[in-house]
């Protein structure tokens, strides 16, 4: 599988089901705790579930160009592709991410004895249980794992934009 149909599949099969509550941080480093749970690729009554953090640098307005920097996404060792590939490969596709470093530490990998759809379910309710309001759940496929967290991460920095703006504002004046 090549880089754009790795991307395609992560596009169409991600979902993210819960989000951090707060905004990312405008002044200083986040940390973005992830659950990320997959379909193994062994048995379709199993789920892969990845726990980690990336480390999302304070943003930077006026930045030079778009030349984030990824470090711990394994890229290299599981789908054979280097830093420069991919952030070439995002940014034809006019996906543009801070010049930032975003830092993915997985804590664990384990294996859920559970079809996907029960997975989703039970961690939601532990999430909720533990009134965890700083966990983004994402669902995606095993094979492109990093692909679906970047769009996580993504999602996060946009989301955060307009308030980054507004602080940045406030500390001004």
């Amino acid at each position: 599988m090549n880089i754009d149909e790795m991307w395609q599949k992560a596009l169409e099969a991600t979902e993210v089901h819960r989000v951090r509550l707060e905004y990312l941080h405008t002044f200083r480093p986040t940390d973005l705790g992830y659950i990320m749970l997959s379909k193994s690729d062994i048995s379709d009554s199993d789920t892969v579930v990845r726990k980690g953090m990336v480390q999302v640098m304070q943003p930077v307005i006026i930045v030079p160009p778009d030349y984030p920097i990824f470090e711990g996404f394994n890229f290299k060792e599981d789908i054979g592709l280097e830093g420069d590939s991919i952030r070439a490969f995002l940014y034809m596709r006019g996906i543009r991410l801070p010049s930032l470093k975003y830092y993915n530490q997985t804590y664990t990998l384990d294996v859920m004895e559970m079809p996907l759809s029960e997975a989703i379910a039970k961690t939601k309710n532990d999430l909720e249980r533990r009134e965890d309001t700083r966990t983004g759940l994402i669902v995606g496929p095993n094979d492109v794992w990093q692909f679906s967290l970047l769009i996580y991460v993504a999602s996060m920095v946009d989301r955060s934009f307009e308030n980054d703006i507004k602080r940045l504002r406030e500390r001004q004046d």
